[in-house]
């Protein structure tokens, strides 16, 4: 399913990697685009076109009447930061009112480096509206009677996409949602009740934690790679020493630090799930987003037992309005069926149709090039401008897809503050508090490389980085 990337854009992951290895140092001039042309075997213009591309990934800069030199590495500039050490307490904080204050105040932010999905103009709008036109025509009932079983052919699409992850999905592995929360919170239900001790990484997505807590379970954070994700001697440890009733992990690209579980990784957790027998619930919204040339796979891909939960959605990668989600339960399927039927019923016929049509011929794929193309770009532009505007011992990762930004300022800087006078100036974040249940984190924050990428944008990040220096 997956093609080639086009000659330019191989070209230019070339002289990326090179940046990045510090064969090519800031400073250094890059060959002319007549012996790029001439070396590669392609057209002058296709030269150009992978040096353009290397300009709107801020990585080269153009001299009139000198060429092309190299502007920036991040290798060259950042730390990231270390494995969290997360605060091991009783008792939890009650920040909601934190989180209900950032949610309400986003919308009255001028550029948001805060919200968590792409920007509307890097989704296929247009074709989104008449895929939901066409929607009314094809279904019997024109979308207006329940969908009792799930959309078929969202349900197919889903189950042929898994080849790309690894993984070998059947049409009827599968149960439709309406967004991935939904998707979490049916697997939480099924499979804990209140008073359970469960498993998360730290930081985590505050949706995840809170949901949790709304369930009365308690959440055990344990310490997390900003490259690799939970660690795995961690993890080991406390399912020997705790009783846990399930396991929840964002394997890809997590919110908020963009971490990816190497295959090795994924493998030890799936088989210490399945000698503890703790259900795992995968998060996966972000897997289709990386940035390099293959999808990474997912905990699910090695899993022979039926025990991880798969869950994820299109919201982060096309629609995230249509609230069109997915789990593949495994082993506990009439489970999740059941608890589906007992808070919902039934999905939203029109949206998941919409999307299980727009899934077929490749307009998805096309789609998903273009959306991470721009995506890396942005975060290296991000990247750039924290180097530049942020205080020199400032930390940030550089996961290698989805969304996601940690910063980590120094030890009193407080990013609660910092999110306060950031919004003064119509600028949201996320601050870092928001992450954990625990009293933790106060010095770092999240940003989102979701926006097109522009001068507001660039602008915004000077203002943010200036303000961090106070």
């Amino acid at each position: 399913m997956a093609k080639s990337l086009h000659i330019y854009l191989q070209i230019a992951n070339n002289i990326e990697q090179k940046i990045n290895s510090n064969v090519l140092k800031v400073g250094d001039k890059l060959p002319s685009l007549r012996t790029v042309a001439l070396e590669k075997g392609v057209s002058l213009s296709t030269a150009q076109q992978s040096y353009f591309e290397l300009e709107s990934r801020g990585l080269i800069e153009s001299r009139p009447q000198s060429g092309y030199y190299v502007s920036y590495s991040h290798k060259h500039f950042r730390n990231i930061p270390q494995t969290s050490q997360p605060v091991i307490a009783n008792s939890t904080d009650n920040i909601e009112d934190l989180i209900f204050t950032f949610r309400n105040n986003i919308s009255k932010a001028k550029v948001e480096l805060s919200t968590g999905v792409p920007a509307l103009e890097l989704l296929p709008v247009a074709k989104l509206n008449k895929a939901l036109v066409n929607a009314t025509r094809k279904l019997s009932d024109s979308g207006l009677n329940y969908d009792k079983s799930g959309n078929g052919t969202l349900k197919k699409q889903i189950a042929f996409r898994s080849l790309m992850w690894g993984g070998n999905l059947k049409e009827d592995d599968i149960i439709t949602t309406s967004g991935s929360m939904e998707a979490i919170s049916f697997c939480m239900l099924a499979l804990a009740e209140k008073g359970d001790t469960i498993i998360m990484e730290s930081p985590v997505y505050f949706g995840l934690l809170h949901l949790a807590k709304s369930l009365g379970l308690n959440v055990l954070e344990l310490p997390t790679n900003p490259v690799t994700g939970i660690e795995i001697e961690a993890l080991k440890k406390t399912l020997e020493k705790k009783k846990v009733k399930l396991c929840i992990l964002v394997s890809n690209f997590s919110n908020p630090l963009g971490s990816c579980m190497p295959d090795e990784n994924k493998k030890a957790v799936v088989k210490l799930m399945e000698k503890h027998n703790v259900p795992l619930i995968e998060d996966d919204l972000f897997g289709d987003l990386y940035f390099g040339t293959h999808r990474p796979s997912c905990c699910k891909t090695f899993d022979e037992s039926g025990i991880v939960l798969l869950c994820s959605s299109f919201s982060k990668t096309l629609a995230p309005g249509y609230r069109v989600g997915w789990v593949a339960p495994g082993k506990f399927k009439d489970k999740i069926a059941r608890i589906k039927y007992y808070h919902t019923l039934y999905a939203t016929s029109i949206t998941h149709e919409a999307i299980g049509s727009f899934l077929e011929n490749d307009r998805y794929e096309n789609h998903l090039r273009k959306l991470r193309q721009s995506l890396h770009r942005s975060s290296l532009q991000f990247l750039r401008c924290i180097s530049q505007y942020f205080p020199d011992d400032t930390k940030v990762t550089n996961p290698q897809g989805g969304l996601h930004l940690w910063l980590e300022l120094r030890k009193k800087a407080d990013t609660i503050e910092l999110y306060n006078t950031a919004m003064a100036n119509k600028i949201s974040i996320a601050p870092g508090r928001m992450f954990s249940l625990q009293n933790q984190y106060n010095n770092c924050l999240k940003l989102s490389c979701g926006l097109l990428w522009n001068e507001k944008v660039e602008d915004a990040l000077k203002i943010l980085g200036k303000l961090a220096m106070k």
